[in-house]
């Protein structure tokens, strides 16, 4: 239901790769750590937030705090949609995902004026069909897993990312798929949660995540957030 249902179909461009680096919950480590990287490099990531969970240490680490959202938006990065109470995607009744939705755009507009959110994540598991069409009309983009390329006719309701936890920190998978994007275009997502020495099981190293930034760079591809590479292949809510 999730994957054929509710479903705004788009066409990647293939005559342009593209990659994107996310981090879902948002975890500390993910800016200090990975958005230094990725900073280095003169690039930047989309960072999906749930303010419900601000402050505090989950299973992802230790998430972000008030004062690291000025830091994000110097670094060039986007604030991404997570839900307020970080909804489990498919258990969570579409009127009070999207409540929490709102919510969450609430907290934002609290902190930083006239910023709002451009794309969505999906936490933990698929929506509801429901739920996507919501999202919808309020998301250029909504991103989930699925360990693959965006390539030929895709979802934009329901895009898919490669996390970087579920390789084992094998960098000849990350490899292959970047080959892949760029030798038959697409849009590659690359998702991650902490980014630590000693990673939570849904992080990853920082010298794992150096090791596949560099990969994208020396790639060729443009190196996009979220809403930047939808921006630039001319899509729109």
């Amino acid at each position: 239901m999730a994957k054929w249902f509710a479903k705004r179909p788009w066409t990647v461009p293939a005559d342009r790769p593209v990659i994107s680096f996310t981090f879902d919950d948002f975890p500390r480590s993910a800016l200090t750590q990975g958005g230094a990287m990725l900073e280095q490099h003169g690039l930047a990531a989309t960072y999906y937030s749930s303010f419900g969970l601000m402050g505090r240490t989950i299973e992802t680490g230790l998430i972000f705090n008030q004062n690291d959202i000025p830091r994000l938006f110097r670094g060039g990065h986007e604030l991404g949609c997570h839900t307020y109470d970080h909804c489990p995607a498919w258990e969570t009744p579409p009127a009070d995902y999207l409540a929490s939705v709102h919510r969450n755009a609430a907290a934002l507009a609290a902190l930083a004026g006239e910023r709002g959110f451009e794309t969505h994540s999906y936490p933990i598991s698929y929506p509801r069909p429901a739920t996507k069409r919501g999202l919808g009309r309020i998301f250029s983009g909504c991103r989930f897993g699925g360990q693959v390329r965006n390539t030929g006719i895709v979802d934009l309701n329901c895009l898919a990312s490669f996390f970087l936890e579920q390789c084992g920190e094998n960098i000849g998978s990350v490899e292959r798929i970047i080959g892949e994007t760029v030798d038959s275009g697409g849009w590659l997502i690359f998702s991650t949660h902490d980014v630590e020495q000693a990673p939570t099981r849904y992080g990853c190293t920082p010298v794992f995540f150096e090791r596949v930034v560099a990969c994208a760079v020396r790639s060729g591809a443009a190196i996009l957030p979220v809403s930047q590479a939808l921006t630039a292949f001319g899509t729109s809510r």
